[in-house]
């Protein structure tokens, strides 16, 4: 092919050097347009099955509550932002009365605008997570799974399970270039009312194409450890470490098959 993009085409997932035939895109180009489409649709509709996944989950022997935003269908939760950012009053009911003891971290865990992120990669960075927090002294309240919530959500959560940092994993926005990223968001003392300069993000886990497990748990608590030292997240914190592995191939973490 004469075009000069297509060489970069090695470099980057996104659509360039596709090629022309005529004034058109070629056939392979227009199929395949098509159908990372259609994944991005079915990642954004489809639904979580939350049962499958805490049953996945159960083999980590820890304390797991199954919670519910105010959106009532994943339908409502994509008209309407609000409901997915706070708990239904059952469930915050719940955690009010629960009695939890308070602790340093809480996991968050929802399918946001991905539920394929959650299902091809939720188990594995949970496992990647925990096996990096039992080598801090830090203290872990339950896991929570929360279907159809947004990242704001972690505020209440936290603050009424007494965390000192929450620790949200959300499916990403899908786009042509991948339907499966999940993303990890990080702040110290939630409240409500919080922003999103409160909090820190570690983006794009995805492997073997994006960031690997263990790569993204190294920098989780980096950034945890930094965080308590300073007494903050947010923009104020900035990402310093010193990193040789962002991608997967040597992942050596344990990795199960995802939930399909």
């Amino acid at each position: 092919m004469n075009d000069p993009w297509y060489k970069l085409r090695a470099f980057t997932e996104a659509r360039i050097g596709q090629g022309a035939a005529g004034c058109s895109m070629p056939t392979a180009a227009h199929l395949d347009f098509q159908v990372a489409h259609a994944l991005a649709r079915d990642a954004v509709l489809r639904a979580w099955d939350v049962r499958k996944f805490e049953e996945a989950i159960a083999f980590l022997e820890q304390p797991i509550l199954t919670l519910a935003t105010q959106a009532v269908s994943r339908k409502q939760y994509l008209q309407r932002p609000d409901q997915g950012r706070q708990l239904n009053d059952l469930c915050r009911r719940q955690l009010i009365e629960s009695g939890h003891t308070p602790s340093d971290l809480v996991f968050i865990m929802s399918n946001g605008l991905s539920s394929t992120a959650l299902m091809n990669h939720g188990v594995n960075l949970l496992l990647a997570l925990l096996e990096s927090q039992v080598k801090t002294q830090l203290s872990l309240g339950p896991i929570c799974l929360i279907p159809d919530g947004r990242v704001a959500l972690s505020d209440s959560v936290g603050a009424l399970l007494g965390a000192k940092m929450v620790i949200m994993i959300v499916g990403e926005r899908p786009g042509l270039s991948t339907d499966d990223s999940l993303g990890i968001y990080l702040t110290y003392g939630p409240q409500e009312g919080r922003s999103d300069a409160d909090r820190n993000c570690i983006s794009n886990i995805r492997p073997p194409h994006g960031m690997g497990y263990r790569a993204a748990a190294e920098k989780t608590f980096y950034l945890i450890d930094e965080a308590f030292l300073r007494g903050y997240s947010g923009v104020l914190l900035k990402d310093e470490m010193i990193t040789t592995e962002t991608l997967a191939p040597s992942e050596t973490v344990r990795i199960i098959e995802g939930i399909s």
